[in-house]
């Protein structure tokens, strides 16, 4: 039989030959792959944020009939005084500023009593608090703030306390200054120091003595401000994952599995504002406009923070952000399978492994929503590693090779897993791991030919 007249090669056939044996060339394929994935993984970034801000939104709708996150300040004292001054006409004119004291001594005691409700699939941390505050303030004096005596309004003082949340308080104010109730009205006459608040009329003697109970509901945080001489805070909470928030840690704490207490100790030297001063005196200008001012005070407010036990949203994004060396350590597996057992993959194989790894993370921040952020990994996981597994089982065509790739996988899921239960060895642990593959694969690879790493296939 006559052979069949000898053909030569085409361009063509020699440059289809030459990427399907090109280790280089299929490295770069590799890499634009990785480089296509990279548009999923930001989308479920993005979709990441999107959830957790309408867990946000959903926690400020329900924080505002409830009551936000509260600041007590005070009580401070507070005295209208004249000021006068020429017009443009030179006749005298009169305006009224105000002098304010802090108290010398400040006790605030209280419990914390926390409450979870849900807005559709996500938990919101409310509270109530009932407060008891005690101290005592001092008279102003008006030589100190260079004010004339004549000038004073003593019988226009006032009491007031800062409440940032009207919404929360539950309960009439029961405010009592040297022993006799006072009435308590919503409201300050001034927002030289506090914007909020309840105030009352009193009578001034050399020094007043008070004591307070208050009654208010609050979302999430709870702050104080340390405006005595010497503040001392002592809470109580059935709430077993608090988080100590602000300026000031508490100098002693106590944490078991049915609460906490804690103790904080405030002052005057630990912050850096006057005990009294005339109008705003706790603000400062920015810039040139006198309207723009940030108050000196606010830097000094501690408290708690009633933390739920799990962010899942946190914890997701933390796992979404291991996505891309999650995929590249995937592909590089499939890459050496084709080396060192000379079976080739196809770019789409890789393509539709990828993008299993991506579902992963949708599979994750669905199911987390539902259930607790372990055992969402956990079953996330499973289904991931069983859908891999199936459909690799067809393109190794090799029992051994599934099971080892599927183990390898199986470690890599536990591996970032622990990374993400470890947040303060995340670094360490992460960094030991990836040097662990990268000498497994230089130890498999060291004898491998990649000049000829696609002859015999």
């Amino acid at each position: 039989m006559t052979p069949p007249p000898y053909q030569p090669e085409s361009f063509f056939d020699r440059v289809n030959a030459w990427l399907r044996t090109s280790t280089m060339i299929k490295l770069a394929v590799v890499g634009v792959l990785v480089l296509i994935l990279l548009i999923p993984t930001f989308m479920l970034e993005n979709l990441i944020r999107e959830r957790e801000a309408t867990r946000t939104e959903a926690i400020r709708e329900v924080s505002e009939k409830w009551g936000g996150t509260q600041t007590v300040s005070g009580p401070i004292l507070s005295v209208p005084y004249l000021i006068h001054t020429k017009g443009v006409d030179g006749k005298e004119e009169t305006s009224t500023a105000y002098a304010h004291v802090l108290p010398d001594n400040l006790a605030i005691t209280g419990t914390l009593q926390p409450e979870q409700r849900n807005r559709g699939l996500f938990q919101v941390m409310l509270y109530n608090t009932r407060l008891t505050i005690k101290g005592s303030i001092p008279r102003p004096s008006p030589e100190r703030l260079g004010i004339a005596p004549a000038d004073m309004q003593w019988d226009k003082a006032f009491v007031s306390l800062g409440v940032t949340d009207m919404k929360g308080i539950k309960d009439q104010v029961d405010l009592r200054v040297d022993g006799k109730a006072l009435a308590v009205e919503p409201g300050i006459p001034t927002t030289d120091v506090l914007e909020s608040g309840v105030s009352a009329r009193v009578p001034i003697a050399d020094s007043i003595t008070f004591d307070c109970a208050l009654n208010i509901n609050g979302s999430s945080d709870l702050y104080f401000m340390p405006f005595g001489k010497q503040t001392t805070v002592s809470l109580t909470s059935p709430w077993t994952t608090p988080s100590f928030v602000g300026a000031s840690l508490p100098d002693g704490r106590t944490m078991t599995n049915k609460g906490f207490t804690a103790n904080w100790k405030v002052l005057q030297y630990n912050r850096n504002y006057p005990q009294q001063g005339v109008g705003a005196f706790l603000s400062r200008q920015i810039g040139n406009n006198p309207d723009n001012r940030e108050s000196v005070a606010a830097n000094t407010s501690f408290g708690v923070r009633l933390l739920l036990p799990v962010d899942e949203y946190q914890k997701t994004m933390r796992s979404a952000k291991y996505g891309v060396m999650f995929i590249i350590i995937t592909f590089t597996a499939f890459f050496f399978v084709e080396i060192l057992n000379k079976q080739r993959i196809h770019p789409i194989q890789y393509l539709l492994v990828g993008f299993a790894v991506c579902l992963f993370y949708l599979l994750l921040l669905a199911i987390s929503e539902h259930i607790t952020f372990n055992i969402a990994y956990g079953i996330s996981a499973a289904v991931t590693l069983a859908m891999i597994s199936s459909y690799v089982r067809y393109v190794f065509k090799n029992g051994r090779l599934t099971i080892l790739f599927s183990s390898v996988l199986a470690l890599l899921y536990g591996f970032f897993f622990s990374l993400l239960q470890l947040e303060d060895y995340a670094l360490l642990l992460g960094s030991l791991g990836l040097a662990l593959i990268l000498g497994i694969i230089m130890y498999l690879t060291r004898n491998v030919n990649w000049y000829r790493a696609y002859e015999g296939a």
